[in-house]
């Protein structure tokens, strides 16, 4: 190489890594003002369970409000191309969502759901949905078993909220990709960031995909899915639930009157999965809590709401809904609580020491484990909420995007989190002993380091 093609294979290079070495400046997507509009084609379809998941599964979708007339069929799946021969035709329930003066809805469309009743459990079923003649393709999902103690898993992320389609589609994909065999998935509110909003609900609904369509999902509301739905309750200082939540799920009707498909339960195999609406009636959910756990026959009890009892994140403590709720974990034995609401991490118990027969721990054993959690692009610091309240954190992280695997098997539970790039960033294990007390296991030992705002890439810069 001669000196003047040296001199220019040294400019090159340096210029190289001075473009690549600079911080880039972020561009958001811009989305056509139809992008979000419904049409004659299903869209955003998405399955949940019903109370009992070893024999019930529903399915919604929407289209334009020229579609008035829908159906859902459903067959055993098998091998053979033509397994639909077997399948049955059910009409769907059709519900006009006429959101156009709703602020950031501005939109009329028709919701169709149908409710798959009576199947045979642990068993593979295809479905699909449409008009008679537009449909969508053929989506799997599989019962759970009638045999309690069979191993299954289920994913757990927190808030979504921000930059959803940009950059939760990642994190809920790599859930996906790690535990694809995952029987349901927990979103412990703040799915999107304006309740109302058709843009985010349709990000929402793009970033998951056909994952929805196949892993039944189970919501619980944050305080971003509520919110003024026009200038009369922006006066009077109201807010009201997102006016596509309940048209776009079809949740089990066991919750409190008024609450419907915002607290409810299921019963998957052993473990009893609760939501409850950390916004809003405390009192009458506390009272009917009270009631679903004394009468709770399942082995384990998991509970999702969406403001955490002890805070990731300083400043953002919830001691009223601590003082009403915790004590009725504590009497029922609560297992895990999965939260959301700080946008960081930090998983523990209480303080250390105490009467475990009042739901917290001594060294190895342990009442209620309290999860928070964030899935999607926004960050908070982390604060001392939690310590400083009595609580104990095992484990946290700032800047860091993480999902959730969960895996029950008789008498053990085992905890996984995972960072979006697949890397185990936390793990304990549950095993259930004598009068339903729990060892506790730490795992954090396999996982990365912790991660910070001091290693990670700056957030906020």
């Amino acid at each position: 190489m001669n000196f003047s093609r040296l001199i220019l294979f040294s400019f090159l290079v340096s210029l190289h890594f001075q473009v690549f070495s600079q911080t880039q400046t972020y561009k958001e997507p811009k989305f056509h003002a139809n992008w979000s509009k419904p049409s004659e084609y299903p869209d955003r379809i998405v399955l949940n369970f019903g109370q009992n998941p070893s024999s019930e599964v529903n399915v919604t979708w929407r289209t334009n409000s020229e579609i008035k007339i829908a159906f859902a069929e459903i067959a055993l799946a098998t091998a053979a191309p033509k397994f639909w021969k077997n399948g049955k035709t059910i009409q769907a329930k059709t519900e006009v969502l006429d959101a156009r003066k709703v602020v950031d809805a501005e939109v009329l469309a028709h919701y169709h759901s149908v409710e798959f009743k009576d199947l045979l459990a642990d068993t593979t079923y295809a479905y699909r949905v449409g008009d008679g003649e537009r449909w969508s393709e053929w989506f799997q999902f599989r019962t759970a078993s009638d045999q309690p103690n069979d191993k299954f898993s289920f994913l757990y992320v927190g808030d979504a909220q921000n930059y959803i389609l940009e950059l939760w589609s990642r994190l809920v994909r790599e859930g996906f990709r790690t535990a694809p065999d995952a029987k349901f998935f927990i979103h412990a509110g703040d799915l999107i960031n304006r309740a109302h909003r058709e843009q985010e609900w349709h990000e929402w609904f793009t970033a998951g995909g056909f994952i929805h369509s196949m892993i039944p999902s189970f919501p619980t509301p944050g305080n971003h899915e509520y919110r003024a739905k026009d200038q009369k309750e922006s006066e009077a200082k109201l807010r009201s639930l997102s006016v596509q939540w309940r048209p776009q799920f079809t949740l089990p009707l066991n919750g409190p009157k008024g609450l419907e498909e915002t607290v409810y339960y299921m019963d998957y195999q052993d473990v009893r999965v609760i939501s409850l609406d950390s916004n809003r009636d405390h009192e009458i959910q506390a009272t009917w809590l009270e009631e679903v756990l004394a009468n709770n026959p399942k082995k384990w009890t998991i509970m999702t709401y969406h403001h955490p009892f002890f805070s990731a994140s300083g400043g953002r403590d919830n001691e009223e809904l601590r003082n009403l709720w915790k004590p009725i974990f504590d009497k029922y034995r609560v297992d895990l609580a999965l939260q959301g609401h700080d946008h960081a991490y930090a998983r523990g118990r209480v303080a250390p020491g105490e009467n475990v027969m009042d739901g917290v721990n001594v060294k190895d054993l342990t009442g209620t484990v309290y999860v928070v959690s964030v899935s999607g692009g926004k960050m908070y610091d982390l604060g001392d909420d939690w310590t400083a309240k009595g609580g104990q954190r095992d484990r946290v992280a700032e800047n860091t995007q993480l999902f959730q695997v969960i895996t029950v098997e008789g008498n053990r539970l085992k905890f996984e989190s995972y960072t979006a790039i697949g890397e185990l960033y936390d793990a304990f294990e549950l095993v259930k002993g004598e009068n339903d007390m729990n060892q506790f296991i730490e795992l954090r030992v396999n996982a990365v380091p912790e991660k910070n705002n001091s290693n990670t890439i700056p957030y906020r810069d």
